[in-house]
């Protein structure tokens, strides 16, 4: 049942899941960020028939109603590549029972409300840099037409750089600009990055550029650990994650649990770095978190 009356408009905030399960944790993470900051729109996630039953349960258990999804293949992706179907969120457009919806992307946390952004028009978005969008959250008008104008152009037009990102910005060449604040991008390359770093209470919207925070142990951020990824570390922006899992039902948590893999990886890069002797010395942090003992398969 929709939260509102006949007289005004109808909108949610939606956001995707296709390929594997990699993104579950964060879009549990996500929308228990949104229920946080006392919104009172709707919640809608689409997905493809990827995420398990299980997952669903935890899903709809965060807030999320569940809709099952086609996937969309990128006409820039090699088949089984992990971009492959990553088109598909082209298919927020279908939502026209919602006069306005503002995606996110499930590697995203809100911080504040968020809410008066369903007063932008169809298309904005933050920048990515001067003159370019980031994908990651945007401000749109659900419409058939326009989903079938937008699948004739997957054929027809090109990406700058062959990504969604890239061909959204190549369709959408006229767009509205939010403020940086509530599609924040973690990303501190260099001085001026690291001075960008201080802001990170201030913001609404933070985009968890890089290794996710819940492919990490929950110690310290694990992109300091990957050689050519430690522009996107911050243990400030990992302690703001990890404070949102901290106040999820107990229920949702285990959504969030490492596999035998990801464990097997995390020690592989903390060997790597410790025998580089990354200046960080973050490789000498004893690792505590509680999920390295009860492994998933």
């Amino acid at each position: 049942m929709l939260k509102y009356s006949a007289f005004q408009q109808r909108e949610a905030y939606a956001t995707v899941l296709h390929t594997s399960e990699d993104y579950v944790c964060g879009a549990v993470a996500l929308a228990q960020s949104i229920i946080r900051t006392n919104s009172t729109r709707d919640l809608i996630l689409l997905h493809d028939e990827n995420i398990t039953p299980e997952s669903l349960v935890g899903l709809k258990a965060a807030g999320w109603d569940t809709r099952l999804i086609n996937g969309i293949r990128s006409p820039f992706a090699d088949k089984d590549s992990f971009n492959e179907w990553n088109f598909s969120p082209v298919r927020i457009w279908m939502l026209t029972w919602y006069d306005k919806v503002v995606f996110i992307d499930a590697d995203v946390l809100v911080f504040n409300n968020i809410d008066w952004l369903f007063v932008f028009p169809q298309l904005s978005a933050a920048p990515n840099d001067k003159t370019l969008f980031n994908s990651g959250l945007m401000v749109i008008e659900p419409s058939l037409c326009v989903f079938e104008d937008l699948m004739v152009k997957v054929l027809e037009m090109d990406s700058y750089n062959g990504s969604y990102q890239g061909w959204l910005n190549e369709v959408f060449t006229w767009w509205h600009r939010l403020p940086s604040q509530v599609n924040f991008l973690k990303d501190f390359e260099g001085e001026e990055g690291r001075r960008q770093e201080k802001i990170l209470d201030e913001i609404s919207v933070l985009h968890f550029l890089g290794l996710k925070p819940w492919m990490c142990y929950r110690d310290y951020d694990c992109n300091w650990d990957k050689e050519g990824m430690q522009g996107f570390a911050s243990d400030k922006a990992h302690e703001k994650w990890w404070q949102v899992y901290d106040e999820m039902p107990e229920t949702l948590q285990p959504y969030c649990g490492l596999t035998e893999h990801m464990n097997w990886r995390l020690k592989k890069w903390r060997w790597i770095a410790r025998s580089l002797k990354q200046p960080d010395e973050h490789w000498k942090i004893g690792v505590t978190d509680p999920r390295q003992y009860n492994l998933g398969a």
